[in-house]
């Protein structure tokens, strides 16, 4: 019997889900859109039934040890998903306990980008790594860091936002209430603001002047960028420049041996990562010049979300304190 993990990543627009194991040969996988499900009882009733009418479909016997979660402010300590800006669940949501109504197994639960810093650890670029730091770069933009092996989780288990750390203190408006936050610059809806900014204020002839800003998604931006369109240029050079700002900032205070970028934006390859890596090194501390590497996750080309999410099994369950075990389930 293959023993296998379950990983769910809870996004602004869908979730997905699917089942793993220990080689990262993903078994089963699916999805449904989180933004339609007003209420967590909906949500939670409708991903259950999504994941279970999917296991039924895999001919061969598994064992289930496990199910990690990657979402949005979950806390890693609590099993809790809190005050998450881009949810329309507001407030503390006792995520574990809930789901733990729908399947009687161990569960584990942290920030997705948390869960996808882990899955770079286990199945991607940093196996051999103790010291690094995923930046996702997605709607927002996530982070996890890891030190000496472990992930950085602070005493309220939610560290890790370099997502909202501070670009311009009067700077654009962000969905957590503050303003000039990172994830307003470089994320795929800041890359969107900026590029509408520079649309205003150039008189470039290009066809993004054809679109709408509910009609523009980041990933024509980046279509556009790979087809030499001078304003998606210029945006992906003003977004690298803030990244390998904070990047630098980061860099300064955990001295990561490597810095992996994941999400929409980092399809653009080098168009982003050879700027935000010159940014990066203009801004660092001099004493960690030539020490660091910025490069795109191993992850990029498959199913992270999923993975991610399900190395929390793998890596942490079987020997965590922080494990929510149901009542009548074996500990692991």
């Amino acid at each position: 019997m293959r023993q296998t993990a379950l990983g769910i990543d809870i996004g602004g627009t869908f979730t997905k889900f699917g089942l793993s194991d220990i080689e990262g040969n993903i078994l089963m996988e699916g999805s449904i859109p989180t933004y339609t499900h007003k209420e967590i009882d909906q949500f939670l009733e409708a991903l259950s039934t999504a994941i279970k009418e999917n296991l039924d479909k895999i001919l061969e016997p598994i064992d289930i040890i496990g199910v990690g979660i990657g979402a949005p402010n979950g806390n890693y300590y609590n099993g809790t998903i809190e005050h998450a800006p881009n949810l329309h669940w507001k407030g503390i949501i006792p995520f574990i306990d809930l789901f733990q109504k729908h399947f009687d197994l161990p569960m584990i639960m942290t920030n997705d980008a948390n869960a996808a810093a882990i899955g770079e650890k286990v199945f991607g670029g940093a196996k051999d790594m103790n010291d690094f730091i995923v930046v996702t770069l997605g709607t927002g933009l996530g982070s996890g860091f890891v030190t000496r092996g472990k992930l950085i989780y602070g005493h309220d288990g939610l560290a890790g936002e370099l997502g909202h750390t501070n670009v311009y203190p009067d700077g654009r408006e962000c969905n957590c209430g503050k303003r000039g936050c990172l994830e307003t610059y470089a994320s795929a809806s800041g890359i969107k603001r900026t590029v509408f900014k520079l649309l205003a204020t150039n008189n470039v002839d290009t066809p993004l002047r054809n679109y709408t800003y509910e009609s523009l998604s980041s990933k024509k931006i980046t279509e556009m960028a790979l087809q030499g369109d001078p304003i998606a240029l210029e945006a992906y050079e003003y977004t690298s420049d803030i990244l390998g700002l904070k990047l630098a900032d980061a860099a300064a205070v955990t001295s990561p041996e490597t810095i992996f970028l994941f999400g929409g934006l980092a399809k653009a390859g080098d168009i982003l990562i050879e700027a935000t890596k010159k940014a990066f090194n203009d801004y660092l501390y001099p004493g960690y010049k030539g020490k660091i590497q910025i490069k795109l996750s191993e992850l990029m080309d498959k199913n992270a979300a999923v993975l991610g999410a399900s190395a929390l099994v793998w890596s942490e369950i079987a020997q965590s304190d922080i494990i929510r075990v149901p009542q009548q389930s074996r500990v692991m």
